[in-house]
């Protein structure tokens, strides 16, 4: 067992045999349900986890106690990989009460029909005494469920932030703690952007109560255990949900059925390097994982996307990513557009629907339209188009 910090250990199972998180997220590296119990005058267990690793999360749960009987099971998140083993802990401890927000309670009783419980409903500012260690829980509705409460224990200075500052990747791969992630950052961009991005507003309303908070640990549902450097991760997380630009430079986006686009599209890339971009990302929508081309989107100011037309509208990569930004809320950034149409050309006019019905999303330059092939002809508008983008 990994002790936390002072009355503080890690229950929680790695799950590195999973392939899509939430059934369309590709983890490669897998994925942890984290889990956690505090042992004081009064145990309190944080958070059960997936049914998929259930057997694994009971066994450490009992290890853990050493014969102990759990007083409380907070639930800071009611998703099922969460609190998929409310019913197990309740049946194993039937003098427990469940201590989550009124919302979740609610959800208790959609995810566990006809069931009841032994239930504490808590608010904002709400204080869970467990002896030395007291339990303080904020509100943090959207983050990303509506129920979902965090709670901040003064003693060790310990934040339990249910799914706020997680990532993908089983700890066994990406390491315990956050400072031996080789690259946290990269699966925490396209966790946070895939998984809570919409909210942005939300996480930025949880900073705030956040700031006062003296913060030494930060113990997510998913991910690695926080303890050292914690300003970079604040950080990230301020630049990620306020929309800012996290790093200068284009994202080059393309769907090409027959090659066409993706020659002009790498063509484009070159130029805007050869012209000194600091930073050119490229990614072919036919082929690459959604959710990345979606953290790209994200991270630079400026994206350039170059689609096929298809029955009479856009490329179905090409429109499927430009949905995802859509659901996910990508706001405040510059678009570039490249068309191709054999024929009709219709691409463009689709990209500029969807795009229009974002927020704050700028059009630099003027739509380039190639019919099949790049000629000669075509290259001063995307010499323009380049420039454009880089002014």
């Amino acid at each position: 067992m990994n002790v936390i910090s002072k009355g503080i250990v890690y229950i929680g199972a790695d799950d590195a045999q999973l392939d899509l998180f939430e059934s369309q997220y590709v983890v490669p590296e897998g994925i942890s349900y984290n889990s956690y119990l505090i042992k004081d005058d009064k145990c309190a267990v944080l958070d059960t986890i997936d049914r998929r690793k259930g057997e694994e999360w009971l066994r450490n749960l009992k290890e853990a106690l050493e014969g102990r009987t759990p007083d409380y099971l907070v639930v800071h998140h009611m998703e099922p990989d969460h609190s998929a083993l409310i019913g197990e802990v309740a049946a194993l401890y039937p003098e427990i009460q469940i201590v989550a927000s009124a919302k979740a309670i609610q959800l208790l009783g959609q995810f566990q029909p006809g069931k009841t419980f032994n239930t504490l409903a808590i608010k904002e500012g709400d204080v869970l005494s467990l002896g030395e260690h007291q339990l303080q829980f904020f509100a943090a509705p959207m983050v990303h469920w509506p129920e979902v409460m965090v709670s901040f224990d003064a003693s060790t200075g310990t934040l339990f932030s249910a799914d706020a500052f997680g990532k993908f990747g089983a700890l066994s791969i990406c390491g315990f703690y956050g400072d031996e992630d080789g690259d946290w950052s990269c699966e925490g961009r396209r966790y946070y952007f895939n998984i809570v991005g919409k909210y942005g507003a939300q996480v930025q309303a949880l900073l705030k109560k956040l700031s006062a908070v003296p913060v030494k640990t930060i113990a997510p549902l998913h991910g690695p255990v926080l303890r050292k450097d914690l300003d970079q991760y604040l950080s990230l997380y301020d630049t990620w949900s306020s929309y800012a630009v996290e790093t200068p430079g284009v994202f080059v986006a393309y769907a090409s059925i027959h090659g066409g686009t993706e020659d002009v599209a790498l063509k484009f890339a070159r130029m805007l390097q050869e012209k000194g971009c600091p930073e050119v990302a490229v990614c072919d929508l036919t082929r690459s994982d959604r959710a990345e081309a979606v953290e790209d989107a994200f991270r630079y100011g400026t994206l350039v996307m170059a689609a096929c037309s298809y029955d009479a509208g856009l490329f179905t990569p090409a429109y499927d990513f430009l949905h995802s930004l859509q659901m996910k809320g990508w706001q405040k950034r510059r678009v570039a557009l490249i068309e191709n149409g054999s024929w009709a050309p219709s691409a463009g006019r689709v990209m500029k629907e969807m795009f229009g019905a974002m927020k704050d999303v700028e059009q630099v330059g003027e739509l380039v339209t190639i019919k099949s092939r790049l000629r000669i002809e075509d290259e001063p508008a995307l010499e323009a188009l380049a420039n454009a983008v880089l002014a």
